[in-house]
């Protein structure tokens, strides 16, 4: 007869794992002086999903500022939300631009 040997399992101590959020980046408007206040309230409504009186507010930044924020995101969010942006703008054929700076 053979004697078998049995190896207990060994485990690695449990490690925390410490969760990070994810870094955030600002979505920006700029301002031009081709692209109407009613298409950037527009694209406010449909792409970042503001009401109407949140769209003004920011149309309004955008025009006297030069530049409005219009939300913050982790950058893929932001990044996708610039291009939907950029898109729209392209079609409708003005030069709306926007930027996507780290918060």
């Amino acid at each position: 007869m053979s004697k078998r040997m049995s190896l207990g399992t060994l485990l690695k101590p449990k490690q925390e794992q410490k969760l990070q959020e994810p870094e955030q980046y600002r979505v920006v408007l700029l301002n031009d002086d081709y692209t109407t206040m009613d298409f950037v309230v527009a694209v406010l409504m449909m792409v970042f999903h503001k009401d109407e009186t949140e769209a003004q507010r920011i149309m309004l930044d955008v025009h006297k500022k030069g530049r409005g924020v219009v939300g913050i995101y982790p950058w893929d969010i932001a990044t996708t939300k610039a291009e939907q942006v950029h898109s729209l703008a392209r079609q409708a054929e003005f030069p709306l631009r926007c930027l996507v700076e780290k918060a």
